[in-house]
């Protein structure tokens, strides 16, 4: 069975002998090596990308998304002079082959789209989310740019979850209506922040929940520990505080990944005892405590039990619906589906759509990916994951073997994914500049620490790199 995950998440693949076979990769990777040995500029290139990546990062939600789609393109024009002036056999790693593929598939629906100039705007954004990746792979590398672009996003954290709290406190007007006027809980304040949506703003905290974790572990010193303490809890409280049921999912998927994460790199110091009781303890007082917290909270447990009462919750009516209409999209076109993007979804979903249920997505990032670019491209997607959390593993696993504190951010990165996966069952926000920025982000950051040397090291390291 390990063989067969193996296999299947590429953890096999020699990718030092695939690049010495490519001749894209030869004719490319170093053609202008000489050129950044003699250029001040590029000297400093890793520097300067990671700059483009906390511009990204702590611009997306105070600026349009053409501002953040023109700071997405300098990320891509970055990673290009980055990559052609590299050192041979560098910067690949088994998650860009099955981007690329996944990216492959988007660009075959976009040709066969029955709207295909809505499907081409909905790929050149696409396209465009890549970029952070491809750059955050290439420069995050680095423990110090690593350690810095995570600290700009968490600062940032702090002023967003700063006036959440505020319009908690002082109320805010809605946007929209977000809460069913019919429900006990009609009055209650749904913050949004500077994102104008909760489940926006929940969704934009998800990343933010899982790195100050990994911060409190990371930074050495006990200021920084205090100051990372004081993020998590301002960043789960503002996400709670925007009542976004499918936020509130991702967030306990979020948690319970980051403690197996924990547990996983502590276990190795474990009693046999407690080798086999600690997950099923954390996991239990987890759920409990859980349990406890929405039994006592009344404004909670209005939130939480309206998920169960089917279409007598307007929410809940509103989604059903559309998902009805979406599977009959789905039927239609099962292979390659419509093409990616919201305005290829806009322009064919009222062919199918429920009276009065207008809708700008699938609302499930799942059910978005059948529609856009059908079981092929949903297949892609299933594979770009595992190949992911197969290649965090065996990351984890080396840094752990190492004693390397670097390995915090990367449980970070990889409890993010299940979180924004976990809302994305029931909202699509994920497609948001915002939102969509952070998961590619979190995706380069586990791809930067992949080595093509999978063993796992059997000697701590005599050194390591200071994370603050």
């Amino acid at each position: 069975m390990e063989s067969l995950w193996q296999t299947l998440t590429l953890g096999r693949i020699s990718i030092t002998q695939w690049q010495r076979s490519s001749w894209l990769h030869r004719l490319t990777v170093g053609l202008l090596e000489p050129w950044r040995r003699s250029s001040i500029l590029m000297q400093h290139g890793e520097t300067l990308g990671a700059v483009l990546i906390s511009l990204v990062i702590g611009l997306a939600c105070f600026v349009p998304n053409s501002l953040t789609g023109v700071l997405l393109f300098a990320c891509g024009c970055a990673w290009f002079l980055l990559t052609v002036s590299d050192e041979k056999g560098h910067g690949m790693t088994p998650i860009h082959l099955v981007v690329a593929l996944f990216w492959g598939i988007n660009l075959i629906a976009t040709g066969l789209s029955p709207v295909k100039a809505a499907a081409a705007s909905g790929f050149v954004k696409f396209s465009l989310y890549l970029l952070i990746f491809l750059l955050g792979a290439r420069v995050l590398r680095t423990a110090r740019l690593r350690n810095w672009v995570i600290t700009v996003y968490l600062l940032i954290t702090q002023l967003i979850s700063a006036y959440g709290i505020r319009q908690h406190f002082f109320g805010a007007k809605a946007l929209a209506t977000w809460v069913d006027p019919t429900s006990a809980q009609a009055s209650t304040t749904r913050v949004y922040s500077y994102l104008g949506n909760p489940n926006l703003l929940a969704a934009y905290l998800i990343p933010g929940v899982a790195f100050s974790i990994a911060a409190f572990f990371a930074w050495k010193r006990l200021g920084p520990k205090a100051l990372a303490a004081f993020m998590f809890l301002t960043n789960s409280a503002c996400l709670v505080l925007t009542y976004s049921r499918g936020g509130w999912i991702g967030m306990l998927f979020t948690l319970a990944t980051m403690a197996l994460c924990l547990l996983a790199w502590w276990s190795i110091k474990f009693t046999p005892f407690w080798r086999r009781w600690a997950i099923p303890l954390v996991l239990g007082v987890g759920t409990a405590f859980v349990v406890v917290a929405v039994a006592a909270l009344e404004p909670l447990r209005t939130r939480v039990t309206s998920i169960f009462v089917g279409r007598g919750d307007s929410s809940n009516n509103f989604r059903l619906n559309v998902w009805a209409a979406v599977m009959d999209m789905i039927k239609a076109r099962p292979v390659l589906g419509i093409g990616p993007g919201n305005d290829a979804f806009n322009l064919i979903y009222p062919i199918y759509q429920r009276p009065r249920f207008t809708a700008l997505s699938a609302y499930s990032i799942f059910l978005e990916t059948l529609v856009e670019v059908g079981v092929v491209g949903f297949t892609g997607l299933l594979w770009l994951l595992a190949v992911v959390f197969g290649q965090a593993w065996q990351s984890l696993k080396q840094l752990r073997a190492a004693g390397d504190v670097q390995a915090y951010w990367l449980m970070g990165a990889i409890a993010t994914l299940p979180g924004e996966l976990g809302q994305g069952l029931f909202d699509t926000v994920f497609y948001r500049p915002e939102i969509n920025t952070l998961w590619w982000l979190s995706v380069g950051i586990i791809a930067s620490f992949y080595s093509p040397f999978q063993k796992t090291l059997e000697h701590p390291l005599k050194s390591r790199e200071a994370a603050s």
